[in-house]
């Protein structure tokens, strides 16, 4: 039976620029018909990142700098340094099907597990008198690199990116266009957060004061303006346990492990953009997780009709209410009988019988854990 781990977050930020577009603006949408604030899902995923308390092992790095993080590896980890360590690392990229440029990154941003970045260390080390043949004709293709790169390299440099058990990697998924066999689809997808109600933007402009400046001097030393809203955001991530363990190499332990890592990093992510002028630390008012086992449900649509505060009432409230409300119409549809909610509520619009009330957010972490693991067993 299929099984599906939804986290629905009702999330009230103070005025912040939290996710710019290429303007400096807040990020926005046109839904229902209404302007909306809007925090992309890639930005909200790398918060998540930064907030996960993954292990060291089983986590990834997104860089161009695989070049620098082999030579330092492999100098300190190993203590190899010569003239041609970075053609040694090259040769053995090449092996894999990585091309190097001329300034020594990578073509496009890689997304790796530490395991594989330990595995083309570990490489060069074992074979480095082999690799350390010159490559001689100046820059070469990648086919021809790879061709040229001694048969027992390409045979171990094959078997190093499988994933390396990294939990964002096999959480997020991970796409290089010249290496499709090392693909990984994502196991947890992830909604761009847009606000519940109608937004429009605001504008601060601000002066600065030259500490410098003489008694004659008048005005300000610099002047100009940032775009910021303020907005109740609803957030949406779905989550197939199943996949996860099968981008862990059927790694059930680290695959709970990771699930709980999750739990606690998305309740907690806060996108970093603008913070140190504004400090928007608005943690979530409202932390839904539902167990499904038909199929995912977003449940954004129960904002297609924007939220409204009336007589004084916060917005999170009337959020909160709608989504329970539009979540008991779906259910009654598509949803399963086996269906499950826990929720934390400092709003108290959530209605206490739909699901189980958590004390705290570790106690939510354990509740999905012990949820999971038992689906998995099913």
């Amino acid at each position: 039976m299929s099984l599906f781990v939804e986290f629905h977050l009702i999330q009230n930020f103070a005025p912040s620029n939290l996710n710019r577009d290429d303007t400096g603006a807040p990020k926005d949408a046109v839904f229902g018909g209404y302007r909306r604030a809007r925090v992309s899902s890639q930005c909200f995923k790398r918060a998540i990142r930064l907030n996960a308390d993954f292990p060291v092992p089983n986590q990834g790095i997104r860089t161009k700098k695989l070049l620098e993080l082999l030579r330092a590896q492999l100098q300190e980890q190993y203590g190899r340094d010569a003239e041609d360590l970075d053609s040694r690392i090259e040769s053995a990229l090449s092996a894999a099907g990585l091309k190097l440029k001329d300034d020594g990154k990578t073509e496009y941003l890689l997304f790796l597990g530490q395991q594989e970045v330990d595995g083309f260390a570990s490489l060069v080390n074992q074979h480095w008198d082999v690799l350390a043949a010159p490559v001689s004709g100046g820059k070469k293709s990648k086919k021809d690199a790879k061709a040229s790169a001694p048969a027992e390299v390409v045979k171990q440099a094959k078997t190093i990116m499988n994933g390396g058990k990294a939990l964002d990697v096999a959480l997020f998924g991970r796409m290089l266009a010249d290496l499709p066999e090392v693909n990984q689809d994502a196991a947890c997808q992830v909604a761009h957060a847009i606000s519940t109600h109608r937004v429009e933007r605001e504008f601060d402009y601000f002066t600065a004061v030259d500490d410098m400046g003489a008694a004659d001097e008048t005005g300000a030393g610099m002047i100009g303006q940032v775009e910021f809203n303020s907005a109740t955001f609803y957030r949406y991530a779905v989550l197939d346990p199943a996949k996860l363990v099968a981008n862990l190499q059927g790694d059930r332990e680290l695959a709970l492990a990771g699930l709980r890592a999750l739990v606690l990093a998305v309740a907690r992510a806060i996108p970093t953009g603008k913070q140190n002028t504004f400090a928007a630390h608005n943690p979530p008012s409202f932390i839904g997780i539902a167990i499904r086992h038909a199929s995912p449900l977003n449940l954004a649509n129960a904002f297609e009709k924007p939220v409204y505060a009336r007589g004084g009432e916060a917005l999170t409230s009337p959020s909160v209410a709608a989504l329970a409300d539009y979540d008991k119409q779906l259910s009654a549809i598509y949803g399963d009988e086996q269906d499950r909610w826990a929720y934390l509520d400092l709003s108290h619009a959530w209605p206490q019988d739909l699901g189980e009330c958590q004390t705290s957010l570790t106690a939510l972490a354990d509740w999905v854990v012990a949820q999971v693991s038992s689906g998995l067993e099913q």
